[in-house]
């Protein structure tokens, strides 16, 4: 099976592999982005210093099994946020997460970010679609698929507990795998 590249350069900065030797430095990336995070993702209330050595002792071998590929995003070698690829619903489909540091908001990086991981996904050959699933309410989170291209495809019950600003309903955003160019040269 085909896995997607460990480090992914983005001019101004880097998707990467988390590490376990990551552990304090993404125990204060979640303490200094909790208030931020809060109000859309409900883990945060149950973070603490076992749930991040789990989350990186997991993430080895969620990437040697395929089932998730977690990036750390880091600028200038600090961590910044995270974004992740994750089986979701049919084999060949994926899901994309994605958050930022409060600080390193509103610069694109979310987008770009994730942007990387789109076009890093679909050169896996067994990866069809793509898919983004935010709360209705998280307008933040929605513009990211709308500027890539992605095109709203469903609204459901979340099956997840509802994040404290959220409203339960999540908003199912989906892009499917380029077709490849048609070659218009003349054939001999």
């Amino acid at each position: 099976m085909e896995r997607p590249r460990r480090i992914i350069e983005c001019g101004d900065f880097v998707l990467r592999c988390w590490q376990e030797s990551d552990f304090a430095p993404a125990c204060t990336l979640i303490e200094e982005s909790r208030e931020h995070l809060r109000p859309w993702e409900p883990w945060v209330a149950r973070h603490g210093e076992k749930s991040t050595r789990d989350f990186l002792a997991k993430s080895g071998p969620n990437w040697a099994s395929g089932d998730v590929y977690n990036y750390a995003i880091t600028k200038d070698g600090t961590l910044i946020g995270m974004c992740q690829s994750y089986r979701c619903g049919e084999p060949r489909g994926r899901r994309l997460g994605y958050w930022l540091h409060p600080a390193a908001t509103g610069r694109g990086i979310a987008t770009r970010a994730t942007a990387a991981l789109v076009t890093e996904m679909f050169t896996l050959p067994d990866v069809a679609y793509l898919e983004i699933a935010h709360d209705l309410h998280n307008t933040s989170s929605a513009a990211v698929p709308s500027r890539l291209g992605f095109t709203e495809v469903l609204r459901e019950q979340a099956t997840r507990p509802a994040a404290p600003a959220g409203s339960g309903i999540d908003v199912v955003w989906r892009l499917n795998r380029p077709a490849p160019p048609v070659d218009d040269a003349p054939r001999p």
